[in-house]
């Protein structure tokens, strides 16, 4: 029920920021002096990464930033569990590793690359239309899950180029998130439980069994430049469904997945079925089809992590 609640407030705010309706009479009028293209949606051009981390996260949030080049093009929004009580001094902190601007959300923040965003310590912070929202927080059982909130709202308004990364913390605040992630055809990163100071939400999103990358924290930036850095992600390459040789590769792979799970992809659009390949192959920095091709032969997992 919390949760759902959650989803309608986010829902009330994006229709809040929905262009009024026309007036009857005026349809195929525009205002003299609307702007071109206002009533569209912001075209966001560059990665987003939502980072959640909990207790220890302050050690991990340093490694991870100290080694984050500054001109990645990438924007950051961290969410923490945070007292309402204390002033945080997180911007300050983090400001000390990292050469790009750290800033507090405030309601309306519009998100830019380079920049590294913290939640305020007793609101939620949801990202609609390229800006970052706030809402009141919904306890779930009597417990906020702001990371969750965070990474759910990412998923809906970024779909396949959503990307989270979950960080040392207790409990399993980020899990539920992340399969919206994953869900949506995005990626998910997670630091290594050995590495973090306290496991608990690292080993929970891990046994989702969805997770793409596992690494320790100061290893995570250089992947995920090079992630984000692959034509498959930056620039996606126009899929031609005529093409005879790529058609061949996808009925190879729709054999391989009817042979694991049972089930007939066959009725998918080539396009769909070809973003979403794309985008596995540049996890893996395969830049073949017919190499992907033989990576799912020999890695029957990688099947359930394509659909």
């Amino acid at each position: 029920m919390a949760a759902k609640k959650q989803e309608q407030d986010a829902k009330k705010t994006r229709d809040k920021n929905k262009p009024a309706a026309k007036k009857k009479g005026t349809a195929g009028k525009k205002p003299k002096d609307a702007p071109k293209g206002a009533a569209r949606k912001r075209k966001i051009d560059f990665p987003i990464v939502g980072l959640g981390a909990s207790a220890g996260g302050l050690e991990a949030l340093e490694a991870f930033f100290s080694n984050m080049p500054p001109d990645s093009n990438i924007a950051f929004v961290v969410i923490q569990h945070l007292s309402p009580t204390h002033k945080s001094i997180m911007d300050s902190l983090l400001s000390k590793c990292t050469r790009m601007k750290v800033l507090g959300v405030e309601d309306g923040t519009k998100v830019e690359p380079n920049r590294v965003y913290l939640n305020p310590p007793d609101k939620n912070v949801v990202i609609i239309n390229g800006k970052l929202q706030l809402l009141d927080p919904v306890k779930t059982g009597g417990i906020n899950l702001p990371i969750d909130c965070f990474f759910r709202s990412m998923a809906e308004e970024l779909g396949e180029k959503a990307i989270c990364i979950i960080l040392s913390g207790t409990a399993t605040d980020g899990t539920l998130g992340l399969k919206a992630v994953k869900g949506g055809g995005g990626i998910a990163m997670v630091q290594d439980p050995d590495s973090a100071k306290y496991d608990g939400m690292p080993r929970s999103a891990i046994s989702t069994g969805i997770v793409d990358f596992i690494l320790p924290v100061e290893k995570i930036p250089a992947e995920l430049v090079k992630y984000v850095r692959t034509p498959y992600v930056g620039v996606p390459k126009k899929v031609k469904p005529t093409d005879n040789q790529f058609t061949n590769y996808i009925q190879k792979i729709f054999a391989l997945i009817r042979i694991a799970t049972g089930h007939d992809f066959s009725h998918y659009k080539q396009t769909t079925i070809g973003r979403r390949i794309e985008r596995r192959m540049a996890v893996h920095q395969i830049d073949k089809i017919s190499n992907y091709v033989n990576y799912l032969q020999k890695t029957p997992a990688e099947v359930d992590m394509l659909f």
